[in-house]
């Protein structure tokens, strides 16, 4: 009889710790997925942040370089683009600031041929603040893609990538740059 209560008890500590250790790395998974959506949350208030910049920053230039009527549709364009993509999947998003990024690039290129535009007090603040915006989209991606690391690791490793299937953990993509342009080491000539 003792025996038998003995057992019983045992599988009961069993299904309790089992039940335990279940709830444990189910909320480790949901609380992951909550850390990626932050993440991705303060990609997107840096991203917003940019692409308000833009417009004050091409007004600012538009009285200076008369004659870069296309270099300022490019950026427009892009920058609708790249506002349009925001609620699509990461990799659109990715894209989309890829390409703002070069329309970015190539105006900024274009202004250093007027050095008085290059003087001025508010287009010299803008810039600033566009590159400090830059600097804070950059540590976003890297925090996202860190918290998508761990999600991943852990939807993947044994024994939660059993409690990740049951109750439907999907992978979540990387912010990677799709530009191969931008992976490259920037040239500096003197």
């Amino acid at each position: 009889m003792w025996s038998i209560l003995i057992f019983l008890g045992i599988l009961v500590a069993i299904a309790v710790i089992l039940f335990l250790a279940i709830i444990g790395i189910y909320n480790g998974l949901v609380g992951l997925r909550n850390r990626v959506k932050n993440a991705w949350s303060q990609i997107d208030v840096q991203l917003k942040r940019r692409h308000d910049l833009i417009p004050n920053l091409v007004e600012t230039a538009k009285g200076y370089m008369q004659h870069e009527r296309e270099t300022f549709i490019r950026v427009t364009e892009a920058r609708a683009k790249a506002m349009g993509a925001g609620s699509g999947s990461v990799k659109d998003v990715a894209q989309a600031e890829s390409g703002l990024s070069d329309a970015l690039a190539k105006f900024l290129l274009t202004v250093e041929n007027y050095p008085e535009l290059k003087a001025n007090e508010n287009f010299l603040r803008l810039q600033e603040e566009l590159t400090s915006t830059e600097n804070r989209i950059a540590y976003a991606r890297q925090a996202y893609n860190d918290d998508v690391l761990l999600y991943n690791n852990k939807i993947e490793m044994f024994p939660s990538n059993i409690i990740a299937g049951m109750f439907q953990f999907l992978k979540s993509e990387f912010f990677q740059i799709e530009n191969a342009k931008e992976r490259e080491t920037p040239q500096v000539k003197f």
